[in-house]
């Protein structure tokens, strides 16, 4: 199972989206600095999370909340 997630910069007006296996850890990377791409917008608050059976649903999903549309949506949640 692959979940796909939306982090809000606390910092910031950015919000980063990706996928992942282990989401917990994932957010944790994020949040210490380990990732370079999100390192100068941590600390992150998780605004969206949705779960899909195979890597290449996540993906598809993940490239549509990257576009502009998937990112207006993201907004009008937080």
């Amino acid at each position: 199972m692959y979940k796909v997630y939306a982090l809000k910069s606390a910092k910031r007006s950015y919000i980063y989206v990706g996928l992942t296996g282990d989401l917990d850890k994932r957010v944790k990377q994020h949040n210490s600095g380990q990732e370079q791409t999100t390192r100068s917008y941590a600390p992150f608050k998780l605004i969206y999370q949705e779960l899909h059976a195979t890597r290449l649903e996540a993906r598809a999903r993940e490239r549509y909340l990257k576009s502009g549309a998937g990112k207006e949506y993201l907004k009008s949640l937080v």
